[in-house]
């Protein structure tokens, strides 16, 4: 994964190895990419040197682990998980590991929930997500009510903010990568199937953009302008891509982007009082930079969701 505070994703660095490579001076391409020139010239070294594999993050882990549970009381761990669906408080005495240890070990193999588990055979069967970047992306609106200027409720309370008739709603489309789950929404005033296609067709450059070259297919509830607008079928047929449906009255279908509206509401809709609609829209775009880029995502290890994109397999080190 890249560093937290990393300025040039993979996708970031074959920019600067092309403009470079181009004839363009270091300091100048560093300078417009914001970053330093030793930075610049440390990418180009390992280009030079080892060609497009150099510009993909190397591992961090350490040579050796000396002090690493062993083996075998790992797999005794999963097999008390497994077989009797202890927690790491009961596993701890069991084996004489502290119950901090166990939990380790329980979420290093994807056991840390019992709600993941199969009861009868212990199989993990909660969990799912597609194999690469871009093999399925969920589509969803969430329909806000707009702040009016000086505040809403929040920031004059309940009766100084009561809502204002005519202030109507913005609709904010969103876009989610099922593998990686990287994300992308814009604010609109409606959700018609032209703002949805015209959505669809910002959000398939936004990934392209950050290294997902291809959308093969779309996931979206039954809205009307999913199921009949000619303008987003169109699209879809441009981008290459197939439309699915989730079954009707089962949001749980399209369950990460409906996950990523609830992070939405709580990180950004409601993280603090605004006095203005306008400032809650420019809120929007350090959320979403955040979210991508550095905000620890437990489904991921802890990792951001551009780590997903730059390292498909999903194996972090």
């Amino acid at each position: 994964m890249s560093h937290r505070n990393a300025r040039l994703t993979v996708f970031g660095r074959r920019l600067l190895v092309e403009r470079v490579a181009s004839g363009r001076p270091v300091a100048h391409v560093a300078a417009e990419m914001g970053i330093s020139r030793a930075t610049a010239h440390k990418w180009i070294r390992r280009w030079r040197a080892e060609g497009p594999a150099g510009l993909h993050d190397r591992s961090s882990r350490p040579r050796t682990t000396p002090h690493r549970t062993p083996a075998d009381v790992e797999a005794r761990v999963c097999d008390l998980r497994r077989a009797r669906k202890l927690g790491p408080a009961r596993i701890g005495p069991v084996l004489g590991l502290p119950a901090s240890t166990v939990h380790r070990i329980l979420t290093r193999h994807g056991l840390s929930r019992l709600s993941w588990l199969d009861r009868p055979t212990g199989t993990v069967i909660r969990r799912y997500e597609r194999d690469r970047p871009g093999e399925l992306i969920h589509v969803d609106v969430k329909k806000l009510g707009r702040i009016p200027d000086g505040g809403g409720h929040r920031v004059l309370g309940r009766e100084a903010g009561r809502p204002i008739r005519g202030m109507g709603f913005d609709y904010i489309h969103s876009a989610v990568d099922d593998h990686s789950r990287l994300a992308y929404s814009e604010i609109h005033a409606d959700e018609k199937a032209a703002t949805c296609a015209d959505f669809l067709t910002r959000a398939a450059a936004f990934f392209q953009a950050h290294g997902i070259a291809r959308i093969e297919r779309v996931l979206t509830d039954n809205a009307w302008a999913y199921r009949k607008g000619l303008a987003w079928k169109a699209v879809l047929t441009e981008l290459g891509a197939s439309g699915k449906l989730t079954r009707a009255y089962r949001p749980q279908t399209n369950g990460k982007v409906e996950r990523f509206n609830r992070t939405l509401l709580d990180e950004w809709a409601y993280l603090r009082p605004y006095t203005s609609n306008h400032e809650r829209t420019e809120a929007l775009t350090d959320f979403l930079h955040t979210y991508n880029h550095h905000r620890c995502h437990t489904a991921l290890d802890g990792h951001p969701p551009i780590s997903r994109v730059n390292n498909p397999a999903g194996q972090y080190t």
